[in-house]
């Protein structure tokens, strides 16, 4: 306290001076309309910066929740357009898709939390496991497009291997064409892969979309996987040789969504046992 009034006694002057200051600028302000009006505008234009500051500073702080909503409203919104469109697929008018085969498809929201592209063969880890119902052998798509398929899990966490990996195959669809083929990273831009199997003697155009086609029960038909981006023919080739660009960025992922198909073990035991059978 003896402190405090020796620095009070030593800056006296300082302090005095300050006081006679504000006291001059507050009778300036309240005896002149100029100043009066000069010093309001002037504090409500620096007073508006700081509050436009503060409401950048916060939603930036909240831009992680608004991600996670969205994420959880793709969610629904994918598992509902999944279900109308299974529901009517391109068939006979007198076909009708039962309830459980058209809403087959469950999506769960995830957020990686790892992921590789500079690798032959790359993987992505993301915040979900078992206690949420991911089991390995799940399809796993981004809100643009493909990503990959769930290899290993534990209780809190699950290794996806990307789609970027030397050995992933994804049974694909040109949508214009109407031809099916493999996509397959090549191993050298995590940007681009290479749809193989489709025959030379088709048309095939640039900008024609890659989608996931019927015939594999991993992932919902007809999620984009690309677009065309060039088409070439090999000499003494009887395929296209076409590259097209990936849809989903790899570099900037952020959430996923792991497609569980319900009938997907009822489907392939069948197909094993008729295969055994042969």
């Amino acid at each position: 306290m003896g402190e405090l009034i020796d620095f009070f006694v030593r800056s006296r002057n300082f302090i005095l001076f300050v006081l006679l200051e504000v006291l001059s600028f507050y009778f300036i302000i309240n005896t002149s309309n100029y100043w009066s009006a000069t010093y309001f505008n002037t504090s409500n234009r620096y007073a508006a910066k700081v509050l436009a500051w503060s409401n950048a500073a916060n939603e930036y702080a909240r831009l992680r929740d608004v991600n996670a909503e969205l994420a959880l409203e793709n969610q629904r919104l994918n598992t509902r357009l999944t279900q109308l469109i299974q529901s009517k697929p391109p068939a006979p008018e007198e076909y009708k898709a039962d309830s459980a085969f058209s809403g087959r498809f469950n999506f769960t929201v995830a957020k990686v939390v790892d992921n590789t592209t500079q690798f032959a063969n790359n993987y992505i880890t993301i915040d979900k496991g078992t206690i949420d119902g991911i089991r390995p052998g799940m399809g796993v798509i981004s809100p643009t497009g493909v990503v990959g398929k769930v290899r290993a899990c534990n209780q809190h966490f699950s290794v996806i291997t990307s789609i970027l990996h030397s050995e992933f195959l994804v049974s694909s669809r040109l949508v214009k064409a109407d031809e099916i083929g493999s996509a397959k990273w090549d191993g050298v831009n995590p940007h681009l892969m290479k749809l193989n199997d489709i025959s030379r003697y088709k048309p095939v155009m640039k900008g024609d979309s890659v989608v996931t086609s019927e015939f594999n029960s991993t992932f919902p038909p007809n999620i984009l996987v690309g677009r065309v981006r060039s088409v070439g023919v090999q000499p003494n080739e009887t395929f296209h040789d076409i590259t097209f660009d990936l849809a989903t960025n790899f570099s900037n992922l952020s959430f996923v969504y792991v497609v569980e198909n319900r009938l997907k073990d009822q489907q392939e035991q069948l197909e094993k046992q008729v295969e055994s059978e042969k």
